[in-house]
């Protein structure tokens, strides 16, 4: 597994980043849920836009941190530098900066006049909110932890959920009302690369390094 590289590592400067990464995944989780309550009307996109876009803007700041301290690290350890470990380090941290912009994305589909607040739409919106934070979770936990097994077992679960999203998705060709099904499709097309970024995250527990880094590719195109 790639976290095999990170022995040699400085252990304060190796525990540092690991807990930007984990601030990282609770900040987006917020920003999903913003975005998930504007689209169902629960709130106004207007009302919660600024704090929406302050906290993408937090995300990309502790990124571009990670990178910094990579990049110290590297110059630092010149020759002995261990180039897998950074490169490992910038991939999670991009996946999920990542996902904070799916976010605002999300958002921008609500400030645009998407209203999911009835009937199914509502009930979809509340699950899948529920379905993604607890991805989050799961994907903050299990990588901290290293958990191989419990990675194994959500990046099975993440390939179900994205199956039914695109067959949601591709469902909406025969919906008559074009702007529910743009909508629609949008939102699962969303959702969908959002799972993909966060197994992104979790290949790093279980994934040779030259192929970490591959869920957001189709079923077909990862063997």
């Amino acid at each position: 597994m790639v976290f095999e590289l990170f022995k040699s590592g400085p252990p304060s400067q190796v525990e540092l980043i690991e807990a930007e990464i984990t601030g990282m995944l609770s900040t987006t989780g917020k920003t999903l849920q913003m975005a998930f309550d504007a689209l169902a009307r629960r709130v106004e996109p207007e009302e919660v836009g600024d704090a929406l876009h302050s906290k993408d803007r937090s995300i990309n700041r502790v990124e571009r941190s990670i990178r910094r301290q990579l990049v110290v690290h590297a110059g630092v350890r010149g020759s002995e530098v261990d180039l897998p470990m950074l490169l490992v380090y910038m991939s999670i941290a991009k996946d999920i900066e990542r996902v904070g912009d799916i976010a605002k994305d999300l958002w921008d589909l609500a400030a645009a006049g998407a209203d999911m607040s009835q009937g199914e739409d509502l009930v979809k919106v509340d699950e899948e909110a529920g379905t993604i934070a607890r991805l989050i979770s799961d994907t903050a936990r299990i990588y901290g932890d290293r958990d191989t097994e419990g990675a194994v077992e959500i990046l099975n679960q993440a390939d179900d959920l994205t199956d039914g999203y695109e067959a949601e998705m591709l469902a909406q060709l025969n919906v008559v009302d074009v702007r529910l099904a743009v909508t629609r499709a949008l939102y699962c097309r969303y959702l969908m690369r959002v799972t993909a970024h966060l197994m992104n995250v979790l290949t790093a527990v279980v994934m040779p390094f030259h192929r970490l880094d591959y869920w957001d590719e189709d079923k077909i195109d990862r063997e």
